[in-house]
């Protein structure tokens, strides 16, 4: 009997919860030998936000993995068989509140949703192109027979647009992997089509973590007041992003004193990324051939992604506090707006000076003169649909950040399944930083905001 698992998910921001839209994608032929008649149905979603991990309810267990501001992709099983349904077709994405995107993805979001699986599983997946082009799906590190690789052209034919194509392999190992295409490769990675593909050892016990983290990078380059990205682009891309998303729009990562913490990073951008954690040291756990034998694991407070791989580091959640987790190239933790403006450090204010070289250099703006950092506070006029170069606030004032950052926040008092974002971290009295002149800094007051809801053990929908 063949189970259909329908996702009812509650759309979760800091502000409100929103219920999760289901849609049935249409779907055309199929090659192979399965029948239209035996798809799964195929979910999307519509949110940016990070949506509570999907515990299995079939098969064998595992503890799921958050995407961080993504989502898993439902399954049924059938018989034997794992079978899961992307469609790949065009989506708008919110990459941080004022800015949207006109991208490619798959079910309703780029990236396309985790999937995930355990290892020795028999896995079916369906995919459907809504696309105006022909495309493919490549399971890149995933080990499985010549004609499943996902190689237009080479291993198997281009799925036409309106067609749907299937892949069936058992999955030999686990670890972190990827999807993505490899038909007209350039356009639809720089569209933002690309994923995670999960493969959990087959003893649950077996690489315990308490939290267990997943993103893709993606990068682009978008004109100010553009929707699409320039697909041509090779090297000055002015968004970096976690799961096409850049600070503020990035979540939290969740963690308990003494957790496991598990973070799984893949890279498609087009350069790579030093990824750096303040507050612990972690240890390289694995890579997009599986995992690093225990013995050969090395500790990093910084851990460098290069293009076209995956990372996995591990630490244990030892010390509370709102730690920053950003990739360590300084352009890359920022937003659009910085890369042409010109450097006039030093030059004096003086407002008849700056009318004069205004004549000489167009758009020459006085407060760069002692640096950009007035930037993030100042709220200059900006075309629609464009983020100032550095956003976001802290604790105490302008976080002065964009692009790829984010905080990991440990704290003393959360439940095993919590994943609501806990607000700004209480300062214990006499550990901030402060002018030697005046009186040790307080931790500020609590932020109102709605956190993300706590998870329980199933796949049921979790309320307000």
């Amino acid at each position: 009997m063949i189970t259909h698992h329908r996702l009812e998910q509650t759309l979760i921001s800091r502000r409100n919860f929103l219920t999760s839209s289901l849609a049935a994608a249409s779907v055309g032929l199929i090659s192979g030998r399965v029948q239209a008649a035996s798809l799964p149905e195929a979910v999307r979603m519509t949110s940016a936000t990070t949506q509570p991990p999907q515990h299995p309810t079939s098969g064998p267990h595992y503890r799921p993995v958050v995407t961080l501001n993504g989502w898993s992709l439902p399954f049924r099983m059938n018989g034997d068989w794992k079978e899961f349904h992307l469609v790949a077709e065009p989506v708008e994405r919110e990459i941080a509140p004022g800015m949207k995107a006109r991208l490619w993805g798959y079910n309703g979001q780029s990236p396309g949703p985790t999937i995930e699986a355990v290892e020795g599983d028999k896995v079916r997946i369906f995919v459907t192109n809504n696309l105006p082009e022909h495309t493919s799906v490549h399971w890149h590190g995933v080990l499985l027979p010549a004609g499943m690789d996902g190689v237009g052209g080479v291993t198997q034919p281009h799925i036409p647009p309106g067609r749907t194509f299937v892949y069936e392999f058992q999955l030999k190992g686990s670890g972190t992997f990827m999807y993505h295409p490899h038909s007209d490769e350039m356009v639809q990675l720089a569209m933002g089509m690309m994923g995670m593909f999960i493969s959990h050892p087959r003893d649950p016990h077996e690489r315990h973590a308490d939290r267990d983290y997943a993103f893709v990078m993606s990068a682009y380059r978008f004109d100010p007041g553009t929707y699409l990205p320039k697909i041509s682009e090779m090297t000055d891309f002015n968004i970096w992003a976690w799961n096409s998303r850049v600070f503020p729009g990035i979540d939290p990562m969740v963690a308990r004193i003494s957790d496991r913490v598990r973070i799984r990073m893949a890279n498609l951008t087009m350069t790579n990324h030093p990824i750096h954690l303040h507050g612990h040291h972690f240890s390289v756990t694995g890579t997009d051939a599986g995992w690093i034998p225990e013995m050969a694991r090395w500790p990093e407070s910084t851990t460098d992604v290069a293009v076209g791989v995956t990372r996995t580091i591990e630490f244990d959640a030892a010390y509370p506090g709102d730690w920053p987790i950003h990739c360590h190239k300084s352009h890359h933790t920022m937003n659009p707006m910085g890369h042409d403006v010109r450097n006039f450090i030093g030059v004096k204010t003086d407002p008849r000076l700056a009318k004069a070289i205004s004549k000489l250099a167009p758009g020459y703006m006085p407060m760069g003169a002692t640096g950009m950092a007035e930037m993030s506070a100042m709220k200059m006029p900006l075309p629609p649909n464009t983020l100032p170069m550095m956003t976001g606030e802290g604790a105490f004032g302008p976080a002065e950040m964009g692009g790829m950052f984010s905080l990991v926040k440990i704290r003393e008092q959360l439940a095993e399944n919590d994943y609501r974002d806990p607000g700004p971290y209480d300062y214990p009295p006499g550990t901030v930083a402060h002018d030697v002149d005046a009186a040790p800094v307080k931790s500020p007051a609590p932020k109102d905001s709605t956190p993300l809801a706590p998870t329980g053990g199933g796949n049921e929908p979790h309320h307000h």
